[in-house]
């Protein structure tokens, strides 16, 4: 086939090789898998355990027994998938996630992105496409999986472990790094939960990011009360911080102070409150979005209890939730912008939002 050729081909199929398409469409589709399955699971078993109700639990864990296929699924969306390769990515997700091990999501990632691709190439070019559209990308899929998924799920884990080790090790600086890092991806347009998820970041490291992730959301929030009000201050605070993306391409000045309050936040958490992040990872990217972060540290503080690592929540940490989550981003982000006003280097409606 001649390479113009090739190239109509793959557009026909849909086929687009972009750092777009994978790193940001994917990765962020990623995430919403996750959440709608992991994420939520582990919130709707923990409100069963509490509240002593057993059918939540039994819920909770249907919901967390299809993390791989969700994930893949909602990969194989962000690339637009024809049906049949849409729904032959359930049983491959559940490969990757599974042989991947700790690092499971980074291998549901890269293998469905190369399923998905391959079965597109084969989608509706055969008479009997409902047998060769899933049984190519099922099996491209699975074997892919049994060849890479245990050595990208060991590299994903061994990242993470390196990142939660130096945290450990240096909770300031790590504290500094993670909390920025983070917060930063938050706000772009990637997804700060895939990465979490993908390293499986808990621990003091998991609280750093979920520092910066707060610094980012609560931080935009409060600095542009004034030209969004009410909805815009809910929409970032709850919402998401990338709604000011468009501003910051602008104005790169808008992103200093957020920016700065996450550095402070981070290694207050670390070395002040030792505030970890016990709970599922994707949460550790999250932030204060539907307050899943919140949710997600509490989760974790409960398994901490059930698995003896802890005897009961202090008054001490929710003082420290509420200060690293809510409080302190609010105050140092403002106190760091006003001086930025006068300056004038962050001016009248830089921070207006278009809702």
């Amino acid at each position: 086939m001649e390479k113009s050729k090739f190239k109509a081909f793959l557009e026909k199929k849909n086929i687009i090789f972009s750092m777009k398409r994978y790193g940001i469409d994917a990765l962020g589709a990623m995430a919403q898998g996750l959440f709608a399955s992991l994420l939520i699971g582990t919130i709707i078993a923990t409100l069963g355990e509490q509240l002593s109700i057993p059918v939540l639990v039994e819920i909770g864990g249907y919901a967390k027994s299809v993390t791989g296929p969700a994930m893949a699924v909602s990969i194989g969306y962000a690339l637009q998938c024809p049906q049949l390769v849409l729904f032959s990515l359930i049983a491959v997700g559940s490969a990757a996630n599974t042989l991947g091990g700790a690092g499971g999501p980074l291998a549901v990632l890269i293998v469905t992105i190369f399923a998905a691709e391959i079965g597109k190439l084969v989608s509706k070019e055969t008479k009997v496409d409902i047998i060769v559209t899933p049984f190519v990308t099922i099996s491209t899929g699975v074997l892919l999986s049994m060849a890479w998924a245990p050595a990208i799920g060991n590299a994903a884990s061994s990242v993470g472990n390196a990142i939660m080790w130096a945290t450990e090790l240096q909770p300031f600086m790590m504290g500094i790094i993670v909390s920025v890092i983070v917060g930063v991806a938050l706000t772009l347009p990637i997804s700060s939960a895939a990465i979490c998820a993908a390293l499986g970041l808990t621990g003091l490291a998991g609280g750093a990011a979920v520092a910066g992730c707060c610094a980012q959301m609560v931080g935009f929030a409060v600095m542009s009360f004034k030209e969004n009000g009410w909805g815009g201050f809910f929409a970032q605070g709850i919402g998401t911080s990338m709604l000011q993306m468009g501003n910051i391409v602008k104005n790169p000045k808008i992103w200093i102070p957020p920016t700065l309050a996450s550095a402070i936040t981070g290694p207050i958490a670390t070395c002040v409150f030792n505030f970890k992040m016990n709970g599922a990872a994707v949460a550790s990217g999250m932030g204060t979005c539907g307050l899943v972060g919140q949710i997600g540290v509490y989760t974790g503080w409960i398994s901490d209890i059930e698995n003896g690592l802890k005897t009961a929540i202090t008054s001490m940490d929710w003082i420290g939730m509420i200060l690293i989550c809510f409080v302190l981003p609010a105050v140092l982000t403002l106190l760091i912008a006003a001086p930025l006003r006068k300056a004038g280097w962050i001016k009248e409606n830089d921070l207006k939002l278009s809702l």
